[in-house]
């Protein structure tokens, strides 16, 4: 079964180009204009084990939020599509990562019903600005949200300690990663999908 999306997303805004594979390796290779959200999906392409390409043009000339928003809403997109009806997999992911000084807590449940949960992080964080392309720390839960809603995943995401806003921001994703990874793994125990409802 093949569990793979490639999504084209134009607006006024944005360009998105984006391809996946689920079962792949961790290999990425990502450009929309702003270098912390490429290292940080990167990053989650890796973890995940998912094979991703993307390559969005946005008007970062207004500032990074659409861009990175609109890449969120076709990875997100992506995601759902590559998954399918999800037959044979755990449904559910859990992962507690550090990074440093940080620590976070993503649970996954590939549910069908998008809801995002994301709390934590230290007072100031969405203030801060990373990296030198107008990445903002509020983007992190926008992202997340935005990812879950087009996904129809429900993510809780839970910052339980950090200090280094960049440490905060990628051990987010990496949990992620991880806690989503679970959740899309095959069950050989599993012949069908794994709800009581029978669908997802």
């Amino acid at each position: 079964m093949s569990r793979k999306a490639t999504i084209n997303r134009e607006t006024k805004e944005s360009k998105v180009s984006l391809e996946l594979d689920l079962d792949g390796t961790g290999k990425a290779q990502v450009s929309t204009g702003v270098g912390f959200y490429d290292h940080m999906l990167t990053s989650f392409a890796r973890h995940a084990l998912i094979d991703l390409t993307v390559h969005t043009i946005g008007d970062t000339h207004v500032d990074a939020h659409h861009t990175v928003e609109d890449t969120a809403i076709a990875l997100g997109d992506a995601l759902r599509e590559a998954l399918g009806d999800k037959a044979g997999t755990r449904r559910f992911g859990d992962a507690t990562v550090p990074l440093d000084e940080a620590l976070v807590q993503a649970v996954v449940d590939i549910s069908g019903r998008p809801y995002c949960v994301h709390t934590g992080e230290p007072e100031g964080q969405v203030y801060v600005t990373i990296g030198n392309d107008g990445y903002v720390g509020s983007l992190t839960r926008h992202v997340f949200e935005t990812i879950a809603f087009h996904a129809h995943i429900a993510l809780h995401v839970r910052v339980l300690a950090g200090r280094d806003p960049h440490h905060l921001v990628e051990t987010q994703f990496k949990a992620f990663a991880r806690a989503f990874r679970d959740a899309i793994a095959i069950d050989p125990r599993e012949t069908g999908v794994p709800s009581t409802k029978g669908t997802l």
